[in-house]
């Protein structure tokens, strides 16, 4: 469906990408302009409804580009044999604020996109939630945690524990730069729920 834009020379499919970004990260789906991107993109109006038929499937196709980008990289450098929950959910949080540092903009993004509550998004999250969630817990070595939990339920404590911690200081972040934001203090805290875990949970 988007080939063409796909194949498109790395610059000019770059400009294209970044002018829509900041245009939706700065305005919302709803006030973002089609005119203000092919502006800062330097390409024609026509043009872009070439590459997409509508704002909508702009908005869209960003999403699933830039999700899938950091899906890639989050997945291709996360330590799939590592068999410590506690240390692979610690590993995690390191990964996701690297590749904060690293995509700004592209975080930016899908922060902006969550918050529109759109039943597309949604959908696609929860598909994501449901294929991490299978990546992240393989090869977890079970002998560790005290034989009178309910093992399945333990493990769904941590990820929800981290997950709404997560969703919380999106949620107290969401009006500041990324340079504004403590992440010696978010891991500082992530560590203290890990050890709390770890000693409710392990043997």
């Amino acid at each position: 469906m988007y080939s063409k834009f796909l194949n498109l020379e790395t610059e000019k499919r770059n400009r294209i990408l970044n002018a829509a970004l900041d245009e939706f990260v700065q305005k919302g789906y709803d006030n973002a302009s089609t005119n203000e991107i092919v502006k800062k993109a330097g390409i024609s109006k026509g043009l872009l409804f070439h590459y997409f038929k509508n704002k909508k499937q702009l908005y869209l196709f960003l999403y699933d580009y830039t999700l899938d980008m950091f899906e890639k990289e989050f997945f291709e450098k996360m330590d799939s044999m590592e068999n410590d929950i506690f240390i692979k959910m610690r590993q995690i949080v390191l990964l996701k604020l690297a590749l904060i540092h690293k995509h700004p903009d592209m975080f930016n993004f899908l922060l902006t996109a969550v918050r529109e509550e759109s039943p597309e998004i949604t959908l696609r999250n929860k598909e994501l939630i449901e294929r991490s969630y299978v990546k992240i817990l393989e090869n977890i070595d079970l002998s560790p945690f005290r034989e009178d939990l309910d093992i399945p339920s333990a493990i769904n404590i941590i990820v929800w524990t981290l997950q709404g911690y997560s969703n919380q200081i999106q949620e107290k972040n969401k009006f500041l730069s990324l340079d504004e934001i403590n992440y010696d203090e978010i891991l500082a805290k992530v560590d203290g729920y890990l050890k709390v875990l770890r000693k409710s949970f392990y043997k």
